[in-house]
């Protein structure tokens, strides 16, 4: 039997001066693994004599547990100085200056969108929405469009394959089919807008294939004319935030409206640049009139007892008009360069108070 004092100095003095975590293990695998010493030593303990066992037995035991236990707490020591080096390693000096950060900024289209939204809740109209991917009944039919139209031409709408029953679906040219939708889902009266992407075959320095519209509904008993005139008047000078903004209307044509009119508002030209208020120039920014009878028969209206408005404006136009952006093809070009010079940090939307206080 070796000397077990010193076994034991030397096993703890090993385990104490350990570097890591693999040392250590070995250390554990040479005293007391499989064929490590404590292990040999206590396979030596069944040939003896009971007398030696029952002496030397309670030696090893004792042996055994002070270097387990020695073993146990080296290993939380070096887990803890890891854990520290780690967070030490991590750690940041809150005493230097922040690293320069680029702001977020709101793109125009969602901005003005925004802001059209607020004006038009100011005076009572809920936002209705309604799928991209629309038939030929919701875009066109219901909405008084026939069929010799021009905007049903393959050079003007994106038309999906045949499905079985030869039906084409599309993508929507307008977001008419919002109102549509909303008629026949619901009971009058209605007042609602329709923001929301639309899709026609146009690209140039003013289209693109894809634009942002919001349209306009207003159907009750006694609506006319003159809560159409005042409705717009109100938000264009609060969108353009002109009190004095001069406006007119001209009268147009569309399917589904009837009288129909252009509205137009007061500007000045420049070489490169419209000034929107000022002027004795004119500038037209949406379409609007009574809604056809129509469309209010193919939504199972009583057209004799209901009547209304409705209107449609460019979203990325009025964009372009307000924050004056020249060309429309860069709304899409994902350049943050460009978004950072015409987008816009956070800030509360114009209403009607706010809009108008000048």
């Amino acid at each position: 039997m070796p000397d077990l004092e010193n076994l034991q100095e030397r096993l703890l003095s090993d385990i104490a001066s350990a570097k890591d975590k693999e040392e250590l293990d070995r250390l554990r695998v040479s005293a007391i693994g499989r064929k490590g010493q404590i292990t040999g030593l206590m396979r030596t303990l069944g040939p003896m004599a009971p007398e030696d066992r029952k002496r030397t037995g309670p030696i090893l035991n004792k042996l055994k547990t002070v270097v387990v236990a020695a073993i146990g707490t080296k290993e939380r020591e070096l887990r803890h100085e890891s854990v520290a080096g780690q967070v030490s390693g991590e750690s940041v000096d809150v005493t230097l200056a922040p690293r320069p950060m680029q702001e977020g900024r709101i793109h125009p289209v969602s901005q003005v969108t925004e802001e059209i939204i607020a004006i038009f809740a100011d005076m009572g109209f809920t936002v209705a929405t309604g799928p991209d991917i629309e038939d030929d009944f919701h875009n066109f039919t219901a909405l008084n469009i026939p069929a010799e139209h021009p905007a049903r031409q393959m050079h003007d709408t994106f038309y999906f394959a045949p499905m079985n029953n030869d039906e084409r679906m599309l993508l929507r040219t307008h977001t008419s089919p919002v109102q549509i939708r909303h008629m026949l889902s619901t009971k009058p009266p209605y007042r609602i807008i329709a923001p929301g992407r639309t899709y026609r075959c146009d690209s140039d320095q003013t289209h693109t294939p894809m634009f942002h519209q919001v349209e306009g509904l207003a159907i009750d008993t006694a609506v006319h004319m003159g809560h159409l005139k005042g409705c717009l008047e109100t938000f264009a000078r609060t969108f353009f935030e002109s009190s004095s903004l001069r406006m007119r209307f001209r009268p147009s044509y569309f399917p589904f409206t009837e009288p129909s009119a252009e509205m137009d508002i007061g500007c000045s030209r420049g070489k490169d640049s419209i000034v929107i208020g000022e002027g004795n120039d004119w500038l037209e920014i949406l379409g609007c009139g009574m809604v056809n009878p129509r469309v209010l028969q193919h939504v199972g209206l009583d057209s004799e007892k209901y009547q209304g408005f409705a209107f449609g404006l460019g979203i990325d136009r009025a964009a372009m008009l307000k924050y004056g952006i020249p060309d429309l093809r860069a709304f899409f070009d994902s350049d943050l360069r460009w978004l950072r010079h015409y987008g816009f940090r956070p800030f509360n939307m114009p209403n009607l108070a706010s809009g108008l206080a000048l």
